[in-house]
C-alpha cells in the first residue's frame, strides 16, 4: 500500500545535509550537461579553454587603473598646453587661413573640439592597448550585459527545451500515454512526488520500452496511484534520513569537490566530484588510516545512493561492516543481519543458498582458509574445497539439507560417531555414490596435507555460543542468502567485529565469495548489483581477486575499504589496485602505500620553466651609479634572467605528495567507467 502521506521533497532533508536542496521541481529542471566519468552533472558549467597566457584578474584590473590614471594625466597636460601647443600642429597644417584670420571663426571652433576628440581617442587607444581594457571588458563588463539581456525567465528556459519541459513528461506523452502524463505532471506541481517517486517510475517506463509490461497496464497503474505506482515492496517513498547530496536523475552521489590545485588537470579544476553506477561497476578500492573519512565520507554516502536508488527498483546493495560502523539505520534497509546478537531478524546462510554440494564447498572453503591458502600444499584451496565436498554432498544426500555448524565440525574433526551415522543414513537412503565419497573423506584423514584438521580448527571460530542461533539449517525459518539479488534488496551485514575478530574476518571473506558467485550468476542482470565491504583487511584472495574482475561483465560492483595496502599480501597489492577501476588514496597513506597508487596511476608530460638569474656587471660609471642606487632601493643586485622551457615526464602523484601533502578531509582520486573511459587523479575536499 502506498503511504497515505507523500514524503519529503528532495529539499526537505530530516538532517542537516551539505546544502539546503532545491524544491523536487527545480531540481528536475535543472540542467545536466555531459561530462567526464566522476563529474557532479547536476547544474554543472563546462570550464572555458584554458589560456596559459591568461593575465591574472589582480593583476590586469590593477593594470588598466594605473594605464587610465597615466592617460589622464597625459591628456590633462596637453590639454592644458603644459608642454605648449604644439600638438595643434597638425591642426593648423590640415585647417584653411580663412578659418584662422578670417571671420569663420566657428568654423574653426568645431574643427579645433573636433580634433581634441580624435587626439583623446588616440591616446585612449593607446593606453588602453597597454592596459588591456579590451580584456577587463570581456572578462568583466561583457558577461554583466549578456546575463541580463539573453538569459529567460528560468520558465521560459524550459520551455525552450529541444525535449520540452521534463515536469510534462514529454516521453510519455510522444509514446501516447497523455492521461499517465497529466497525473504524473500534477502530482509533481502539487508537491505529491519526490525523486525517488520519479526514478521508480522511469524504471517502469523502461520496461514498458522494452516490452516487459504493457502501456495499457502502465496507464491504468499510474492513473490509479499516481506518484506513489510501482512501490517498493516495503511501502517506503524515502529513507528516513539523508546525510549526502543525491542525484538520482543522474544516478550520482556528491563525494566533495576538486580543489583549485595545480595537480588537478585544469578542467577538473572547482568541479563537484560523484559516483554513480556507472564507475562503481569497474569497483571501487579507498585506502586511508582510521578517521581518514572513508566511512563517513565514502562509504556512508554510497551506501546511501544506493539504499535510494534500490527504493527506485534499480539496485540490489549489501552493505557489510562491523556493528556500529555507521552504514545507515536499521529503518534505512529491508534486511538487517546482526551475526552474534540476539536481536538480529534474519539469519545468514552459511551455503550462500546453493543446492550444489561441490558449489557450497568452494565458496566456505574460501571464507574459512583462503587467507593462508597460499601456504597449503597446492597453494590454493583446492584440497580443501574437496574435503568439504566429500562431506557436504552425503550429507546433503542423506538429510536433504548441509550440516549445521556443529554437524560440520564434528565430521570434520572425524568424530565416529558423526561419521557412523551418516554412513548408516546413506545406506538406508541408498546413496552409495555419496557413501564412495564419505569414505574417501574417511580415508583421508589424518594423512600429510589433508585439510581437515585445519578446516575443524576454523570452523570452531564460528561454533561458539555467541553464534549458537545463527547458520541454523534445521529450523523452520529459512536464513538470508544472497541468492535475492535479483530484486531490489537493501542489505545490512553487521559482522561480530569486538571479541571474535578472526571470525569476522572469515565472515567477511564469506560474504565476499558469496556475492561475486551470485551476482555473475544471476538471471536477470539488469538491476546493478553493489557489494559494501567497509573493512576488507585480510579479505582479498587470489579467488577474490578473480570475483571482482568478473563482476564488470555482470553488471554488479564492489566499494572495498583498508587502511592499509599491508593488510593484503604482498604479491596481491599491484594486482588488487590493477583489479578495480575507481581508486582513491585518502589523506595520511603511508609512502610505501603512495608508491603503489603513483605506480598504477603513471606518468604524463608536463611543461617546467627554469629561471636562471644573472647578476649584471656595470662598466661604465654612469650605469654603476643607476646599479648602486637599485641596489639601495630594492636591496638586492640587478640582474637579468634566462628562462629554460622544458618537456618532461613527471608522476601524476608521487609516493611523497600522497603522504604528505594531502591535507586532513582530502582524498585523491581516479575513477573508470565500464565503458572503459577513463579520469586522471584529482584531489578531491571531502567535506565540500
Amino acid at each position: 500500500m502506498p503511504p497515505t502521506a507523500p514524503p519529503a521533497a528532495p529539499g526537505a532533508a530530516q538532517v542537516p545535509g551539505p546544502a539546503a536542496r532545491p524544491s523536487f521541481v527545480a531540481w528536475l529542471r535543472a540542467p545536466r550537461p555531459e561530462a567526464a566519468p566522476g563529474v557532479w552533472t547536476y547544474e554543472h558549467k563546462t570550464r572555458a579553454p584554458e589560456e596559459p597566457d591568461r593575465i591574472p584578474g589582480r593583476r590586469l584590473l590593477s593594470g588598466a587603473v594605473i594605464s587610465a590614471l597615466c592617460g589622464w594625466l597625459v591628456w590633462s597636460l596637453i590639454y592644458y598646453e603644459y608642454f605648449g601647443s604644439f600638438y595643434l600642429w597638425p591642426l593648423y597644417l590640415l585647417t584653411p587661413e580663412s578659418w584662422v584670420e578670417g571671420g569663420d571663426k566657428m568654423a574653426f571652433v568645431w574643427a579645433w573640439r573636433i580634433y581634441q576628440v580624435i587626439f583623446a581617442g588616440v591616446l585612449a587607444v593607446i593606453f588602453g592597448r597597454v592596459g588591456h581594457w579590451p580584456e577587463v571588458w570581456r572578462r568583466y563588463v561583457a558577461p554583466l550585459f549578456r546575463r541580463a539581456w539573453d538569459e529567460p525567465d528560468p520558465e521560459v528556459a524550459v520551455a525552450r527545451r529541444p525535449e520540452g519541459d521534463p515536469v510534462e513528461w514529454p516521453h510519455l506523452r510522444a509514446a501516447g500515454a497523455h492521461s499517465a502524463a497529466d497525473r504524473l505532471a500534477a502530482d509533481a506541481r502539487a508537491g505529491a512526488m519526490n525523486d525517488v517517486d520519479h526514478a521508480r517510475i522511469e524504471r517502469a517506463w523502461q520496461s514498458v520500452r522494452a516490452g516487459r509490461n504493457s502501456l495499457a497496464s502502465f496507464t491504468d497503474t499510474v492513473l490509479r496511484h499516481g506518484a506513489a505506482s510501482y512501490g517498493h515492496p516495503s511501502g517506503a517513498r524515502d529513507l528516513p534520513a539523508r546525510t549526502a547530496r543525491h542525484d538520482l536523475l543522474a544516478h550520482q552521489v556528491r563525494l566533495g569537490t576538486a580543489l583549485e590545485d595545480s595537480r588537478n588537470p585544469y578542467q577538473h579544476r572547482g568541479v563537484g566530484l560523484a559516483l554513480d553506477p556507472d564507475v562503481l561497476g569497474t569497483s571501487l578500492l579507498a585506502v586511508g588510516p582510521p578517521g581518514s573519512g572513508k566511512t563517513g565520507r565514502v562509504v556512508r554516502p554510497v551506501v546511501e545512493s544506493l539504499c535510494l536508488q534500490a527504493l527506485a527498483g534499480q539496485v540490489a546493495v549489501v552493505a557489510v561492516g562491523a556493528a556500529g560502523a555507521g552504514l545507515g539505520a536499521d529503518e534505512a534497509f529491508d534486511v538487517v543481519v546482526k551475526i552474534g546478537r540476539p536481536d538480529s531478524g534474519y539469519d545468514f546462510d552459511l551455503y550462500g543458498g546453493t543446492t550444489d554440494p561441490d558449489e557450497a564447498a568452494g565458496i566456505l572453503a574460501e571464507a574459512l582458509i583462503g587467507d593462508m591458502a597460499a601456504s597449503l600444499p597446492g597453494g590454493d584451496s583446492r584440497r580443501a574445497a574437496t574435503a568439504l565436498a566429500q562431506l557436504l554432498g552425503p550429507y546433503r544426500a542423506a538429510h536433504g539439507r548441509f550440516p549445521s555448524v556443529p554437524d560440520l565440525r564434528e565430521l570434520l574433526d572425524g568424530s565416529k560417531t558423526a561419521v557412523n551415522a551418516l554412513r548408516e543414513a546413506l545406506e538406508d537412503a541408498g546413496e552409495r555414490a555419496q557413501a564412495r565419497e564419505l569414505e574417501a573423506r574417511v580415508r583421508q584423514s589424518g594423512t600429510p596435507g589433508d585439510a581437515g584438521a585445519l578446516l575443524a580448527d576454523r570452523i570452531a571460530l564460528l561454533d561458539r555460543p555467541a553464534f549458537a542461533d545463527f547458520f541454523d539449517t534445521t529450523g523452520d525459518r529459512r536464513p538470508f542468502s544472497l541468492r535475492a539479488l535479483e530484486h531490489p534488496l537493501r542489505v545490512r551485514i553487521d559482522l561480530p567485529e569486538r571479541g571474535h575478530a578472526e571470525a569476522s574476518r572469515m565472515l567477511a571473506r564469506l560474504v565476499l565469495a558469496q556475492f561475486t558467485e551470485c551476482a555473475v550468476g544471476r538471471a536477470d542482470r539488469s538491476l546493478f548489483a553493489c557489494l559494501v565491504l567497509d573493512d576488507a583487511s585480510h579479505t582479498i584472495t587470489p579467488e577474490a581477486l578473480r570475483g571482482i574482475q568478473r563482476l564488470r561483465s555482470a553488471h554488479a560492483g564492489a566499494v572495498l575499504t583498508l587502511r592499509t595496502l599491508d593488510d593484503v599480501p604482498e604479491g596481491l597489492r599491484s594486482a588488487l589496485l590493477g583489479a578495480v577501476g575507481c581508486r582513491m588514496a585518502c589523506a595520511g597513506v603511508t609512502t610505501w602505500d603512495g608508491a603503489r597508487f603513483a605506480e598504477v596511476w603513471g606518468t604524463e608530460w608536463v611543461e617546467t620553466r627554469d629561471v636562471t638569474d644573472r647578476q649584471i656587471i656595470a662598466d661604465e660609471p654612469f650605469t654603476k651609479v643607476l646599479h648602486f642606487i637599485r641596489k639601495v632601493v630594492t636591496g638586492k643586485a640587478v640582474t637579468t634572467q634566462s628562462v629554460t622551457v622544458r618537456t618532461v615526464e613527471r608522476e601524476r602523484w608521487s609516493a611523497s605528495e600522497l603522504a604528505h601533502a594531502v591535507p586532513a578531509g582530502h582524498a585523491v582520486l581516479s575513477v573508470t567507467s565500464v565503458r572503459g573511459e577513463g579520469g586522471p587523479p584529482v584531489l578531491v575536499d571531502l567535506r565540500g
